[in-house]
C-alpha cells in the first residue's frame, strides 16, 4: 500500500525520513530539528563546500535507475568532490522537490541510500528541506567537508613537467548508460515480457548506478607523503577536467593512449555498441575517479602505487594540449565530455530547425 506525502506532511515526512540518525563526527554540534544545523570546525582545518543539484530527466532516469542506488549516488557524488580537493567529507543536507506521483515508501527507498552511503563514509545528516515539484524528482544535495591547512589542493597547481595521474578505470560508466538505454529502447518497442540480460557486464551496472569515492587513493597518497600539484575528480569526462586543470594552472599537457586504463568489459561493450574505445575512456564521464598531476619526483611513488595509472605530462602552455596515440600521432585534446547546458542548447537548436521545416 503506497502512503501518500500529504499525509504526513513537511515536517512530518522529515521527521519520518531522518529518525534515528546518529551524528559520527565531533564537528557536527547539532543536526536535524532545528532553523540550522551547528558544525564546529578546529583550528588547523579548512571548511570545504559543495553542492549538487540532480534532476529527473537530466540527470537520472527512473525508469532504470533504482531509487534506493539514486540515493546512493546522489550522496557519493558529493563526497568525491571533497576526496578530490584532499579533503574529508563530514556532513550532507539533503534538499528534495517531489511531484505527487511519490510517495513515502519511495521516499524511503531514496532516503535509505543516501543513509547507506553517509554510513559508509562516515557522514552526517544535518538537514535539508523539501517542496512539491511539477515536474518530477529534484535533488540537491549540499556536502561540507574538511582539509587541513597547506594540504587542500585546488585545479590550478599544475606545473610544467608533472607527471599526469588517474584512479581505477575510465569508460565502464559510460558503457553502462549505454547498455541500459539500449534496455530501455527495447522495453519501449514493445515487447514487456523480454527480461534485459546483464550477465558478465555487471561491473558496467554497478559503474553507472552505485559509483564510489576514491577516498582509498587519498590515504594511500598521505600514506607514501605525495601532495598533488592539482587535482579533479572525473565526472564529465577526462579531457574535459584534464583540460579545467591545464587552463586553470595556465600550462600545456601530453596524454598516451596506450596508457589510459580501460576495463575488460568496457572493451567489450565498446566493440559490441561499434564505438571508439578511446573515445569512450577520454569523454564518458561519470566515472568519479581521481584526476591528479604529481611532481616528477614523486615518480617512483606514484608508479608503485596500486590502483593509480601514469598517463602523461604536464608541458608549456604554448605547446598546447595533446592526445598522444598508439602510433604517435598527435591530436589537440577537446572538452568533449558531457554538458548539461550545452545538451539544452542543442535541443532547443532541435526543436526550431524542426519547426520551420514543418
Amino acid at each position: 500500500m503506497r502512503t501518500e506525502i500529504a499525509t504526513l506532511g513537511e515536517f512530518g515526512l522529515i521527521r519520518h525520513l531522518t529518525e534515528g540518525i546518529e551524528l559520527k563526527n565531533q564537528s557536527s554540534q547539532y543536526g536535524v530539528g532545528d532553523d540550522a544545523a551547528v558544525l564546529s570546525y578546529p583550528a588547523g582545518k579548512e571548511v570545504l563546500v559543495t553542492t549538487d543539484l540532480l534532476l529527473e530527466g537530466v540527470h537520472f532516469d527512473l525508469t532504470y535507475v533504482p531509487l534506493k542506488h539514486l540515493g546512493y549516488k546522489s550522496a557519493v557524488v558529493n563526497f568525491s568532490d571533497i576526496y578530490a580537493m584532499n579533503g574529508t567529507p563530514r556532513q550532507i543536507t539533503v534538499s528534495l522537490g517531489l511531484s505527487k506521483r511519490f510517495s513515502v515508501e519511495d521516499l524511503e527507498e531514496l532516503y535509505a541510500g543516501i543513509r547507506l552511503a553517509c554510513e559508509e563514509y562516515g557522514v552526517d545528516i544535518v538537514g535539508g528541506d523539501t517542496t512539491s515539484s511539477y515536474t518530477g524528482l529534484t535533488i540537491s544535495i549540499t556536502c561540507i567537508g574538511e582539509g587541513e591547512k597547506g594540504k587542500v589542493v585546488y585545479r590550478n597547481g599544475a606545473k610544467e613537467t608533472d607527471l599526469i595521474c588517474v584512479s581505477g578505470d575510465l569508460g565502464a560508466a559510460y558503457m553502462g548508460l549505454q547498455l541500459l538505454e539500449r534496455e530501455k529502447a527495447v522495453l519501449k518497442g514493445g515487447d514487456k515480457d523480454l527480461q534485459p540480460d546483464f550477465s558478465g557486464k555487471e561491473y558496467l551496472l554497478e559503474r553507472q548506478l552505485k559509483p564510489e569515492a576514491r577516498r582509498d587513493i587519498i590515504g594511500k597518497l598521505a600514506e607514501a607523503g605525495i601532495q598533488p600539484t592539482a587535482m579533479m575528480d572525473i565526472s564529465d569526462g577526462l579531457s574535459s577536467e584534464l583540460l579545467h586543470i591545464c587552463t586553470q594552472s595556465k600550462v600545456g599537457c601530453r596524454v598516451y593512449e596506450e596508457h589510459i586504463p580501460i576495463d575488460y568489459q568496457t572493451a567489450v561493450m565498446a566493440e559490441e555498441f561499434n564505438m571508439n574505445l578511446t573515445t569512450c575512456a577520454l569523454n564518458g564521464g561519470e566515472d568519479y575517479e581521481l584526476l591528479f598531476t604529481v611532481p616528477i619526483a614523486d615518480h617512483e611513488k606514484v608508479s608503485e602505487m596500486e590502483g593509480v595509472k601514469l598517463i602523461g605530462h604536464i608541458t608549456k602552455p604554448e605547446l598546447g594540449c595533446a592526445l598522444i596515440t598508439r602510433d604517435g600521432q598527435e591530436f589537440e585534446l577537446k572538452a568533449q565530455g558531457w554538458n548539461p547546458l550545452q545538451e539544452e542548447a542543442a535541443t532547443g537548436e532541435e526543436s526550431e530547425e524542426a519547426g520551420q521545416d514543418s
